[in-house]
């Protein structure tokens, strides 16, 4: 591996991530020689994943957390700086649809919760993780996992507090990368299209003319595979990515394309 990409002696959060988009970049990251906090809810998937991350000789801290819950999230940050210390990498992962509710019949309960999952975890960790780099001095790396659903609404689905979190998280990933740089600190958006996740799978069982119109609208005509977004993760993490902030990457086979 490139020196440029040698994450050796790092450490990365990465919330959701024992499963799906999140699963595959922390191993990515552990792979590529950071070591891992991993932030799911309790599963053991959670516990899989860490076993898997420890298998590249990595060290691992697991803990788990309710992120439509602001509250949590803010002591779940509190906790991994106690007892970890200083990351250099903090990949806000943690999100979803849910809900497939028109706009006209969507509660606001619901809305607040899903913007809570969506948005403001992001907001929360980016400001424990970040404030903690600045005080450091070494620089770090945020990387926050939106959607293209940020950039194009989604056809034929309800839950629009998607795209509207989705699309304030980009604009909130620019105001991070032009405040941090200052301190040595990229913040940059990864915008993912479907992904045969577990989400998506079970969309797939239930609502399958859903999945199968989008996958109609995919150029090469497939889902991702969540291994495909590992290396990504890498480039945004490592000293390859130094001069690249504020950006918004799309990963969709194409589909933003038509």
């Amino acid at each position: 591996m490139s020196y440029c990409f040698d994450l050796a002696g790092k450490r990365a959060f990465v919330s959701g991530g024992s499963r799906g988009l999140g699963r595959e970049m922390a191993l990515a990251l552990a792979e590529g020689g950071a070591d891992i906090v991993l932030v799911a809810r309790g599963s053991e998937a959670l516990n899989m994943t860490a076993q898997d991350i420890r298998g590249f000789g990595r060290e691992v801290w697991t803990y788990e957390a309710d992120f439509g819950d602001p509250d949590a999230v803010e002591a779940l940050c509190v906790r991994v700086l106690d007892d970890v210390g200083s990351l250099d990498i903090a990949i806000n992962n943690v999100g979803g649809r849910r809900v497939n509710v028109p706009t006209e019949e969507l509660d606001l309960a619901t809305w607040r919760q899903l913007l809570d999952l969506n948005l403001t975890a992001t907001f929360v960790c980016s400001r424990a993780f970040g404030a903690a780099m600045i005080e450091a001095g070494r620089g770090g790396r945020i990387i926050n996992v939106a959607s293209i659903n940020g950039l194009v609404p989604g056809r034929g689905i309800g839950g629009r507090h998607y795209e509207a979190a989705k699309s304030a998280v980009i604009q909130f990933t620019r105001t991070l990368a032009v405040d941090w740089a200052q301190h040595g600190i990229t913040a940059n958006a990864i915008c993912p299209g479907i992904f045969e996740t577990e989400p998506n799978r079970k969309w797939k069982a239930t609502h399958p003319e859903v999945i199968d119109r989008i996958v109609a609208d995919i150029p090469m005509g497939r889902m991702g595979d969540p291994r495909e977004i590992g290396a990504l993760a890498v480039y945004l993490a490592s000293d390859a990515a130094r001069f690249m902030t504020g950006a918004t990457l799309i990963i969709d086979g194409g589909q933003t394309c038509r």
